[in-house]
């Protein structure tokens, strides 16, 4: 059994394998078509296969200057200031704080500064202390068609660093003192953000790091990309949105990581990730048990030692699979 389904991960064919083989799960293969969400929830249909826009691929590589910043601090938690690469006072002029903690966020496919993850774990963060907040508005790519911002990603994670460092050395700061967040295809990107800082960033978050074309992707999210990385799955059953598979240092599951408490579909199980994070940066209170195997994660027998989930701590450390059971609405 174990030497046919090994063969069966190995060929090109469409078909998603359920049964873990290993530690890790099994790889995802997807079918040419899919419906994937957009920031808001509403499903797309996505052509894995199409063509790039090979253009906006070009320019976006050339011009990694092209996102936008938006700084939110205590002083302005509504109304953000626009940071800007390559000037610096628009740095020296805002509300950035060097001496303070900087959460960056990265939202996903279609989505942009007004998506509901924005605002959700912005204000998490400055309810519960006194942090820099910097959205990433990279939705010049992340309009453009599936294939095309998949592809597109390495490059806006490498732009992304190399403004973290313009930051620093235009206003002052340190790595150990920046936390990563990243949605679906966004937590990719700041997995590429993190390489290009040379995996000194205190802290990676990836939300539901997004499966369709990542699952043998040398540029997705790693555990290596900064000195903690943590991925929560959500949706990562065989036709789920997210990757599925470890990816990071420590690695949740939430409630099996493929279904969700009072979700019906694949959309609301995706976006739990974000929903369950933001309300673990204001409580610290969902509290998981390690997992020898992805059997036990799916069996929920695991028993090992306990790892808060999620959080704003930019000193954690852990290694391996966890489970942890929610509710079914906030705080859950």
């Amino acid at each position: 059994m174990r030497t046919s389904l090994l063969l069966l991960i190995a060929s090109t064919a469409y078909i998603a394998v359920a049964v873990p083989l290993d530690d890790i799960g099994v790889e995802k293969a997807y079918p040419r078509y899919i419906d994937f969400p957009d920031g808001e929830g509403k499903l797309h249909t996505v052509d894995l296969e199409a063509e790039p826009d090979w253009e906006l691929l070009s320019d976006v590589q050339r011009n990694p200057a092209n996102n936008q910043y938006l700084l939110f601090t205590r002083r302005n938690n509504n109304r953000a200031q626009t940071l800007t690469m390559n000037n610096a006072n628009s740095i020296r002029n805002s509300n950035y704080n060097a001496n303070l903690p900087t959460v960056v966020i990265a939202h996903g496919w279609l989505g942009s500064q007004n998506t509901d993850i924005n605002p959700t774990i912005r204000n998490a963060y400055l309810t519960r202390s006194d942090v820099n907040v910097i959205v990433l508005d990279w939705r010049r790519l992340a309009l453009s068609d599936y294939a095309t911002a998949a592809r597109g990603v390495p490059a806006v994670g490498r732009g992304l660093g190399q403004f973290i460092n313009f930051l620093i050395n235009t206003a002052g700061g340190n790595l150990n003192n920046f936390h990563l967040v990243g949605f679906s295809l966004g937590a990719h990107l700041v997995g590429n953000a993190g390489r290009e800082l040379g995996g000194r960033v205190a802290r990676i978050t990836g939300l539901d790091p997004a499966g369709p074309l990542w699952n043998t992707n040398s540029n997705r999210l790693n555990r290596n990309n900064a000195v903690y990385v943590e991925a929560i799955h959500t949706d990562g059953g065989t036709t789920g949105l997210g990757i599925g598979s470890a990816v990071a240092n420590a690695d949740f599951f939430p409630n099996g990581g493929t279904s969700q408490p009072g979700c019906l579909t694949s959309v609301c199980n995706h976006d739990r990730a974000w929903e369950l994070f933001a309300s673990t940066v204001t409580r610290n209170h969902l509290v998981a048990r390690q997992c020898n195997s992805m059997l036990q994660v799916s069996r929920d027998n695991c028993s090992g030692a306990r790892l808060n989930m999620g959080n704003d701590d930019l000193r954690k450390t852990g290694n391996g699979l966890f489970r942890v059971n929610t509710g079914r609405r906030y705080p859950f």
